[in-house]
């Protein structure tokens, strides 16, 4: 059975749509593309975006599909990795959008990870001011968040999505076959952020998750929790984006983890962890200093931390790395105010809780103890 879930927004809203794992007869979304888009009334111009791995996978399909639904479709692949999502792939994306004559009522296609997803909707934000874009994620991680919301961007040198805007899709549509073609590494940085959903925002989510024997491999993951992780991950993003569109207060708690993970990867190059390695690591320090502060109990942060280590991501700052660096590297957040970094922090399962009232000794402490 499909999922639809509503993003409900003032000015545009989406939808988010999931076919169950489970039904094996049911038409593939990727062969529904065409389709579902010609429904939204969108113009005949498509540039469909990907990298050469996906779209060798999965390019024939969309495009297929595209083009029995009317579309004129043109496409253009960006190589794969978060160093490459810089302004200069961008230029790639707007020479082949000008070669195509894309018009204001054209879309594009997002079809891949978070790094296809980010570089395609900023793309579309800022071409002729703002042309429709879908996002047809192929990660777990671009699955359950960064396809969703509106967020796009890309890199500077020194941070990360320093340069972006917000830019909803005109749709989501999910496809969770294409899973079972995600390298094992990929599978893991997903769970990063499903976990995130359930610390922040979902105590049901965290206790399923709890509940399965093993989450490091999708073999090991039942259909049934599958489809259970994308909808409730899904929907929780879908909950918090409604209430706050631009992060003017209630989003901000999406960003659990991200904050010292941020500041991992940019300083290690975006080469030695990815980015939900490094969420993970943000986590469990997120969680240490909640507990330091008297946020959070003890046995909570015991118990994210297991999850954590269930999933077979890291819960130790990579070797090398510079705590006064990272330290340094935190006042160049986004998330940063008046000269203060903003924490999320877990007051319970379920429950967070956003300050910038954190002191560098226990940042200092926390990271010198992982």
């Amino acid at each position: 059975m499909t999922s639809v879930i509503n993003v409900n927004l003032p000015e545009q809203s989406y939808e988010i749509v999931i076919p169950a794992v489970s039904s094996a007869n049911a038409p593939s979304s990727l062969d529904q593309l065409g389709q579902q888009m010609a429904s939204l009334k969108l113009g005949k111009k498509v540039l469909l975006v990907s990298n050469p791995t996906i779209l060798k996978h999965f390019g024939e399909r969309a495009i297929a599909s595209l083009t029995s639904a009317g579309f004129e479709v043109a496409s253009c692949t960006l190589p794969p990795g978060e160093r490459y999502k810089t302004l200069n792939s961008i230029q790639k994306l707007y020479d082949i959008a000008l070669e195509n004559r894309l018009e204001r009522s054209s879309t594009m296609v997002a079809l891949g990870g978070g790094v296809i997803g980010d570089m395609t909707g900023f793309a579309a934000a800022t071409w002729l001011r703002g042309i429709n874009v879908v996002q047809v994620p192929t990660t777990l991680l671009a699955m359950v968040d960064s396809a969703i919301g509106g967020k796009t961007g890309v890199n500077h040198p020194h941070g990360k999505n320093l340069i972006g805007a917000f830019h909803q899709p005109r749709l989501v549509l999910i496809e969770p076959d294409v899973l079972k073609t995600l390298p094992m590494r990929e599978f893991r940085a997903g769970m990063a952020e499903v976990i995130k959903y359930g610390v922040i925002w979902d105590a049901e989510l965290f206790a399923q998750l709890e509940a399965s024997k093993r989450l490091d491999q999708l073999r090991y993951v039942k259909p049934e929790l599958i489809n259970f992780i994308l909808t409730h991950s899904c929907q929780a993003k879908a909950d918090v984006v409604g209430k706050d569109e631009k992060e003017g207060g209630l989003r901000a708690i999406l960003n659990y983890g991200h904050t010292i993970g941020h500041a991992v990867e940019s300083l290690t190059g975006y080469r030695l962890v990815n980015h939900g390695e490094a969420v993970a690591i943000g986590m469990v320090a997120a969680g240490q200093i909640a507990v330091d502060l008297g946020l959070w109990q003890k046995e909570d942060t015991e118990r994210q931390n297991a999850l954590i280590q269930k999933t077979g991501l890291p819960t130790q700052l990579p070797s090398g790395v510079d705590i006064e660096e990272i330290i340094q590297a935190l006042q160049l957040d986004k998330k940063v105010k008046a000269g203060k970094v903003r924490f999320v922090l877990p007051t319970e399962i379920g429950v967070v809780t956003v300050t910038d009232e954190v002191p560098s000794d226990i940042i200092r402490q926390v990271l010198q103890a992982m």
